[in-house]
């Protein structure tokens, strides 16, 4: 049950947005009440922060304002480039400002590959420990670890400066972010032991998926290869560098960032099930891709269209929807409490011209309709006490699914990110089991 000192919050939220006055208020008492609940988690997760040290960063932080915003945050990320520019030098590597050209010396995985487990096998929830832990077991490699935390932390501190996009400064922020993501994870790739391309992916109307595709090296047949979207605000490493402790199950992996956000430029509609569509196509096409044993993965926004898709592409043989948005969590009941900044970008995205428009707009993307529709095995993932996104989506899509499986976790939030090391591992095996893959025992943790 909500408590009434959240619902005063959440009311103070959402007049402050229908007033636009948070960028007043920030300015006065930080950022940090006006934003969503789990925004702190999501990035001390990823980038492997102290999470004391990113809440202090956070509470000092007094604007939304566009080039405030994303200075204040990329001061962080140089911060971190001057730490990894040391680490490099006494490895006798390029500087980091090299990594943002186009010519990346090739020697840079070799540089970094003694501490590549520091990137492979963080997993959903990176220890802030693990690069002291590191260098104390292995002090020869103790440039290389530090350098490629330095350049982990520098992506996440530019996808912070980045979010939740749209904006000039957010963009050349999200830009950097995801070149950083591109350089270390393919030069980084031979050491893994997987096959990492980037794919620029053209899918009509001028527009094209920038992704990632991720595949086994040693494959001595074609894999089966799951889609994988993130939503609203998220970024392609934000999904990649977590799954990459599991890049050992036998199944490939291809990681998008939903249209709408970021680097498109068309808005949001129903028609991005084209989109997807295309993506799909160009999976099925690589001869190194097993076209009849393909999956969907989605988080958030991206929950939904893994749920859409389960329902209108029969080539999918297997679906996960963590944290879907599909019909309640598009009413005007759950905007309360959603701030202004959130707002913004859900309008951006949907290219929305007001809350009436916004409201309107949403409600043709409803998938209540087609829940009877995905008969392929679901598995619905969600925390029960759902901040973001209204959890009875989760409850009605798994009950309306034929073949659905519900994993609600007690007292956690949106995506149930407290409990990420178990669902990822559960959705490694649904989907290994309904893709037709044997995992050597030990692999899915």
């Amino acid at each position: 049950m909500t408590s009434l000192p959240d619902i005063g919050q959440r009311v103070l939220v959402s007049a402050r947005a229908l007033t636009h006055t948070t960028e007043r208020a920030a300015r006065q008492v930080g950022v940090a009440p006006f934003l969503p609940r789990l925004f702190a988690d999501r990035f001390t997760h990823l980038g492997g922060f102290s999470e004391q040290e990113f809440r202090r960063s956070l509470g000092e932080c007094r604007s939304f304002e566009d080039v405030r915003w994303a200075g204040y945050w990329a001061a962080f990320a140089d911060e971190q480039l001057i730490r990894a520019d040391a680490a490099l030098a006494q490895l006798g590597g390029p500087c980091a400002a090299r990594l943002f050209t186009d010519a990346v010396p090739a020697a840079l995985g070799e540089l970094l590959a003694p501490a590549v487990t520091l990137l492979a096998d963080r997993g959903p929830v990176a220890d802030p420990a693990a690069v002291q832990r590191f260098c104390a077991e292995h002090p020869e490699s103790a440039d290389a670890a530090t350098a490629l935390d330095a350049l982990i932390k520098a992506m996440v501190y530019e996808f912070v400066a980045a979010w939740p996009g749209g904006s000039l400064a957010r963009l050349r922020a999200y830009e950097r972010s995801h070149r950083l993501c591109e350089v270390l994870l393919c030069a980084l790739a031979p050491a893994m032991g997987v096959s990492v391309e980037v794919a620029h992916i053209p899918v009509g109307g001028g527009e094209r998926v920038r992704g990632m595709l991720v595949l086994p090296v040693d494959a001595a047949a074609p894999v089966p290869a799951v889609l994988v979207s993130n939503g609203l605000e998220g970024t392609i490493a934000e999904v990649l560098l977590p799954l990459l402790a599991r890049r050992d199950i036998g199944i490939g992996m291809f990681v998008m960032e939903m249209p709408g956000t970021y680097s498109y430029t068309a808005p949001l509609t129903a028609a991005a099930e084209g989109v997807y569509s295309a993506v799909l196509d160009h999976l099925a096409a690589d001869p190194r891709i097993d076209a009849e044993r393909l999956g969907m993965m989605g988080f958030s926004f991206g929950a939904y269209w893994s749920a859409r898709m389960a329902a209108v592409d029969p080539r999918l043989r297997v679906a996960v929807s963590n944290g879907p948005l599909t019909h309640r969590s598009f009413g005007l009941a759950n905007a309360i409490g959603m701030p202004e900044i959130m707002v913004s970008a859900l309008s951006a995205t949907l290219g929305a011209t007001g809350v009436a428009d916004l409201s309107r707009k949403l409600s043709k993307l409803s998938l209540a309709q087609h829940y009877r529709d995905i008969d392929i095995p679901l598995l619905v993932i969600n925390g029960a006490h759902d901040t973001l996104a209204d959890t009875r989506d989760s409850i009605e899509l798994a009950a309306g699914a034929p073949d659905a499986h519900l994993v609600l976790y007690a007292g956690d939030d949106h995506c149930a990110m407290g409990h990420a090391e178990h669902w990822a591992a559960l959705s490694a095996r649904f989907l290994a089991d309904h893709l037709g893959v044997r995992t050597p025992a030990g692999v899915v943790r």
